[in-house]
C-alpha cells in the first residue's frame, strides 16, 4: 500500500515523531497500527488518530515524571540476569 502524501497528516505525524523523540516512519506507523485496531481505514479518521496520539503525547511529555528523565533512567537499569555481567579484558 502506498504512504499517505496528505500534509496535514503528515505534519503531525512529524509532530508526534518530535513530542516522543522516534523517527517520523515509527510515528506514521504507531498512527496506522492504531486506526488499524479501531478498524479506520479513510483519512480524516487517519487525522483525527494522530491528534488523539499528539496530545496523548503531548500530555505524556508534560508530566514531572517524564520532565525529569526518569523515563531514560528505567531504561537504564540492568536486568536481574544481567546485573552482575563483567567484560573481560
Amino acid at each position: 500500500m502506498a504512504a499517505i502524501q496528505d500534509h496535514d497528516y503528515l505534519r503531525l505525524c512529524a509532530e508526534i515523531a518530535s513530542c516522543l523523540s522516534i523517527s517520523q516512519a515509527s510515528a506514521r506507523r504507531r498512527v496506522e497500527l492504531a486506526a488499524a485496531r479501531d478498524g479506520v481505514r479513510d483519512l480524516e479518521a487517519r487525522k483525527a488518530m494522530a491528534r488523539q496520539l499528539l496530545a496523548e503525547a503531548q500530555n505524556a511529555r508534560d508530566t514531572p515524571e517524564e520532565a525529569d528523565g526518569s523515563g531514560l533512567d528505567a531504561l537504564l537499569v540492568a536486568s536481574p540476569e544481567d546485573e552482575h555481567f563483567m567484560l573481560e579484558d
